[in-house]
């Protein structure tokens, strides 16, 4: 396959608005920015991976409404004003502009900007190639899950989870983190874009 079949570059400005069904709630962040390109090695991946980068920026008072995973991993930095991520297990934490963070391979959460300016973010989505950047969780059900480290398997923490699935005991997921890489996620019809 020669360098120009392996990457592939788009580029795309889109301004979107889509009504979450049964919700009053609209999301319309809009992506000023996105370019996408292969390599056929990252380290974090392990192989080949596609890779995406892209500007969000989310008006005051927007949410992404739905429920919703990332296949691979996300690393993200404010730029401006101040986002809030919700994690389908509970915990809500807060990121302004100068801020970073990382969201987890498959890991539920939505985001909001319950600030008092619009919030920008700066995107890089490692994640396996052709897939989409993001996956809405069917009928917006809060789930939980997966877990992100063993901590998380101890102490009856195991129970808490039912993404991708329930595990039947600590061993089960603690097991399901050791081979994570082998277990695909698996994508619904209606992916984020």
């Amino acid at each position: 396959m020669t360098t120009t079949r392996r990457r592939t570059i788009r580029l795309i400005s889109i301004s979107t608005a889509a009504l979450v069904a049964g919700s009053i709630i609209a999301y319309a962040a809009i992506v000023e920015f996105r370019q996408d390109a292969f390599s056929e090695y990252i380290g974090l991946q392990g192989g080949p991976a596609q890779l995406t980068a892209r500007v969000l920026r989310t008006p005051v008072g927007e949410t992404t409404g739905a429920w919703h995973y990332h296949p691979g991993y996300v690393y993200n930095v404010v730029t401006q004003g101040t986002i809030t991520i919700e994690d389908g297990c509970g915990e809500v934490r807060q990121y302004s502009k100068g801020e970073a963070f990382e969201t987890s391979e498959g890991r539920v959460h939505r985001a909001y900007n319950l600030g008092s300016e619009d919030a920008v973010e700066y995107n890089m989505f490692v994640g396996p190639p052709g897939r989409p950047i993001g996956v809405n969780i069917p009928g917006n059900e809060h789930r939980c899950g997966p877990p992100s480290r063993v901590e998380e398997c101890t102490d009856g923490g195991w129970a808490t989870f039912n993404h991708p699935a329930p595990f039947a005991n600590q061993g089960a997921c603690i097991s399901y983190l050791n081979h994570r890489k082998r277990i695909t996620l698996l994508v619904p019809e209606d992916p984020l874009q």
